[in-house]
């Protein structure tokens, strides 16, 4: 994995909510301020909101792409560490790694860069400035939705305190997580290029499509960060989000029709998986999903590794159904 990210050093740990969760108590002091993003994982953010005040950190959140929002966070406070995935869940909004941690490092910040959503195939943010990244192996670095872990990539001196943590709290990643999530990586490149490529296709497909209302894929022209995921990513991942043309009803019957992809919450795995972020991950919070814009026609589609031709075609027959 350090070989990948072009880190000095990596800690592999039982989760990749974990490597989060000790990537930030290693390194955030207590009273420290930290910035973050709207567009992230739920559970990332619920951490910060609700266990971090306990010791006395606070937190600036910002949209992904407002850098006059970052500079104002970075001036009027001590700010340890700006935590962003680029690209984000489930938005896939692009952070300028470049230009952010030039920014952090002026101010003497931390960037620790969440690219589970990118892979180490597609961006490798250690190059492009970052301090650390952190990755979900649940999801392309396993592949195959079969194995849970996490780990953090980069300076020596930074992952060291994240391991003097990990060895004193424990999230110990069991060795037959170690085995299945070191074969899954033999194959890496050739299922996230495979991914890449029927990812870009098939938000083509969709952008084109009558009952489809919006696309989100950092590959398409439409995309506001596309000229950064030009210039930072090598592809642009094997995740769609989309908006469907319909209420929760329509889309919840959409989501019912579809024959190839698995109903779940995950990504990344050789199988496609699809959900609907308004049953799946905010299903106890009308109020969240409307902050951080998780309508109720919202799909994020995994990828996997099935035949282009196959998952259009499902999609198509799921269309015609709403």
């Amino acid at each position: 994995m350090s070989a990948l990210e072009k880190a000095e050093s990596t800690v592999f740990v039982a989760s990749g909510m974990y490597a989060a969760v000790a990537m930030l108590s290693a390194l955030v002091p207590a009273g420290g301020h930290i910035v973050t993003t709207t567009d992230c994982y739920r559970k990332t953010r619920i951490y910060m909101e609700t266990e971090l005040p306990k010791r006395g950190i606070s937190m600036t959140v910002i949209r992904p792409a407002d850098m006059d929002a970052l500079q104002n966070a970075l001036d009027n406070n001590n700010v340890s560490l700006f935590f962003t995935e680029t690209p984000t869940n489930p938005f896939l909004r692009c952070i300028d790694i470049e230009h952010v941690s030039n920014m952090c490092h002026s101010k003497g910040a931390l960037l620790c860069i969440d690219s589970t959503f990118a892979s180490p195939i597609n961006q490798k943010a250690l190059t492009l400035g970052a301090d650390l990244v952190i990755h979900s192996a649940t999801k392309y670095i396993a592949g195959h939705n079969d194995v849970i872990g996490g780990c953090v990539s980069g300076r020596d001196e930074l992952v060291s305190k994240v391991r003097i943590y990990h060895h004193v709290v424990g999230g110990v990643l069991n060795p037959n997580a170690a085995y299945l999530i070191l074969r899954g990586m033999k194959t890496l490149h050739l299922r996230v290029q495979c991914q890449n490529n029927t990812a870009l296709r098939m938000a083509q497909f969709l952008e084109e499509h009558l009952k489809i209302a919006r696309v989100y894929y950092p590959g398409l022209p439409s995309h506001p960060e596309h000229h950064i995921a030009k210039s930072q990513m090598t592809g642009f991942g094997g995740v769609v989000s989309f908006e469907v043309a319909g209420d929760f009803d329509a889309t919840r019957k959409f989501i019912d029709s579809v024959k190839i992809p698995y109903h779940a919450p995950s990504f990344g795995g050789c199988e496609s998986i699809i959900d609907q972020p308004a049953i799946m991950s905010y299903w106890d919070s009308k109020e969240q999903r409307d902050i951080y814009g998780i309508k109720d026609n919202l799909i994020r589609f995994s990828i996997g590794v099935e035949d282009f031709e196959d998952l259009k075609n499902d999609l198509v027959q799921a269309l015609e159904k709403i």
